[in-house]
């Protein structure tokens, strides 16, 4: 469904998360360690290693509730900025 790069950046944040277990599309980052401000350094790592903008319209909590929803959002936004 997503590219290793996404993968990687999203492991990073989710602390919970142990290492040999599968990253599923419908878990909720929250309890997997994501907080408010490990959005903020997702959404940074993000933007710099697809060279994206997010708008204010996509920073929602609905954005990060799940790897798949992000996944979606940050290829609706490589479309658009690309």
């Amino acid at each position: 469904m997503w590219d290793n790069r996404f993968e990687e950046i999203l492991r990073r944040h989710l602390h919970f998360l142990p290492d040999d277990e599968k990253l599923q599309e419908d878990i909720n980052l929250m309890d997997f360690g994501l907080d408010s401000l490990g959005i903020v350094q997702l959404l940074a790592a993000l933007e710099d290693a697809y060279g994206v903008h997010f708008r204010d319209e996509a920073l929602t909590l609905e954005t990060f509730q799940t790897p798949a929803v992000l996944w979606k959002t940050l290829a609706r936004i490589s479309e658009t900025d690309g």
